[in-house]
């Protein structure tokens, strides 16, 4: 096993040392870098006066990241340029000055460091998913740690330490190679970093909780450049803001995770009519299924995918993913009632490795899409008719209502104990449009707030999930008093906001914070 043993910080430049403890149980599993290095040189030695859109900053010079970083230095003139600043989502379109994909803790805590010097804005970014696209900026540095993909596996013990740039894929199919496995979300191509930080919440919830019910302990560079240590010990406020307080206090390098038996599950995809009946009679189901089974539920008119009849193409239909983490028998059992819903269009659910769960991604595909995501109290048959309704009004390419049941596991952690406080909800409602043409950007928002308005949303918001909607929201992601602590934690670690390109908290008593 590997055991880190926690040591003073150290300023930047260098990073704190520990104690590295071996011994013959010790299982290393290197995946390879998704980033290819290139050459180092380039024509570009300064940013040119055109990309440089914070006045009063110094020009950062590139070939100066580039003599002192182990990672690549990516900049205006490079020929990947356009494909290193571009996001998982469309309509984001950031010149950032320079992305700089670190190879490590030394060259993220550079990295902060020059930028606080210069006073230039910081992206973080990891899988590039930021629906807010907070992991890109214009004119400033892009941070990637996506080549930060080290994953050590302590099969005895049951914990695995991640680099933050590691997707959500690639660690599942590693720990799953020893019938063990962390929750994530529900895409493959995630990054562990951001996801984990928002909170986590995914196929195995309602069986092991939140990802952030998972974390052990980070590493992590601050706002001063020093890389920190924290767990419930060492530096526990951090650790708890750490928790679902999203990217607001520093640079993640390394998370310790807990790992969990989960060898083969009972899952996949059920696609079922909708109608107002079935579609209530799902979610009661949902709700009333062993906390073993997760669900997500997309009720949507029905796209002309090939496995899917002619006849049922533009059909409202819901598409679910149905996740049983237990006995496979068990799980038979536990997924029989959603089968006599209706009758089913397409039933691929069976036994499979956890791994497979994830979907393929579909190469180069960036939707525009606008949406909103808000807890819920129950779906009503009522409601289901509202929803139906609504969808029907939408011109949207793809439109959906998308209905994750919650509680298990995640209710059983106090509201107090992480930055996550809605442990006591029960039902996640994400409405989208996903369209083609920018200029429809107004229509489809004023659809979206027309459907959440009817939707009954209870106070809440999960912040993995929310978009550029304004202060209001974030505030109400972190309800009463934990909005209180985030503050002050935020004013201890990063007092100046050099962190502020994200789902930003203001440190308490800044109010220029940008």
């Amino acid at each position: 096993m590997v055991r880190l043993v926690p040591g003073s910080d150290l300023p930047a430049g260098g990073l704190a040392r520990r104690e590295v403890v071996r011994d013959k149980r010790e299982e290393i599993i290197h995946t390879e870098a998704l980033i290819l290095r290139g050459a180092l040189a380039s024509k570009e030695d300064f940013v040119p006066a055109s990309h440089k859109e914070i006045e009063g900053v110094k020009a950062v010079s590139i070939s100066d990241l580039r003599a002192t970083l182990q990672g690549r230095v990516i900049s205006p003139g490079d020929p990947d340029y356009d494909k290193a600043r571009s996001t998982f989502y469309g309509g984001i379109d950031r010149r950032p000055a320079a992305i700089v994909q670190v190879a490590n803790a030394e060259d993220v805590s550079r990295v902060v460091s020059l930028v606080r010097e210069d006073g230039l804005e910081l992206a973080i970014r990891s899988g590039g998913h930021s629906i807010a696209g907070h992991c890109v900026t214009e004119g400033g540095i892009v941070l990637n740690v996506s080549a930060m993909q080290s994953l050590h596996l302590d099969v005895e013990r049951r914990v695995a330490w991640a680099g933050s740039g590691l997707t959500a894929g690639a660690y599942s199919v590693a720990a799953g190679a020893h019938g063990l496995a962390t929750g994530f979300g529900d895409s493959g191509s995630v990054g562990v970093g951001g996801i984990t930080l928002a909170g986590g919440i995914g196929y195995l919830a309602r069986k092991h909780g939140l990802t952030i019910d998972s974390l052990v302990a980070v590493e992590i560079v601050t706002a001063d450049g020093k890389l920190v240590y924290a767990d419930c010990d060492e530096h526990p406020d951090l650790f708890w803001a750490l928790r679902g307080g999203g990217g607001n206090f520093g640079v993640v390098t390394r998370f310790q995770f807990r790992l969990h038996h989960v060898g083969t599950v009972v899952g996949g995809m059920l696609i079922l009519p909708a109608t107002p009946d079935v579609i209530a009679s799902f979610v009661a189901a949902a709700e009333e299924a062993p906390e073993e089974l997760s669900t997500i539920a997309n009720v949507m008119h029905a796209p002309p995918m090939p496995f899917l009849p002619v006849e049922v193409h533009g059909q409202p239909v819901i598409m679910a993913s149905l996740v049983y983490a237990g006995d496979v028998e068990q799980g038979e059992r536990a997924v029989a009632p959603f089968r006599t819903l209706a009758t089913p269009i397409i039933d691929m659910l069976r036994p499979m490795p956890y791994p497979e769960i994830f979907p393929p991604e579909i190469p180069n595909y960036r939707p525009l899409a606008i949406g909103r995501t808000m807890f819920v109290n129950e779906v009503t048959r009522t409601m289901a008719e509202s929803i139906l309704d609504h969808l029907n009004k939408s011109t949207a390419q793809i439109r959906v209502a998308q209905i994750r049941v919650l509680g298990g596991a995640i209710t059983r952690v106090p509201p107090d104990a992480t930055a996550y406080a809605h442990r006591a909800q029960r039902i996640l409602v994400n409405v989208a449009a996903v369209y083609e043409q920018p200029g429809e950007s107004q229509l489809h928002s004023a659809w979206v707030a027309d459907f959440v308005s009817v939707l009954q949303p209870v106070p809440g918001a999960y912040v993995g999930f929310v978009g550029n909607e304004g202060e209001g929201r974030i505030h109400e992601a972190y309800p009463g008093r934990t909005w209180e602590r985030l503050l002050e934690i935020k004013r201890r670690y990063d007092p100046a906001n050099l962190f502020r390109l994200n789902q930003n908290i203001r440190p308490a008593g800044n109010g220029a914070s940008q």
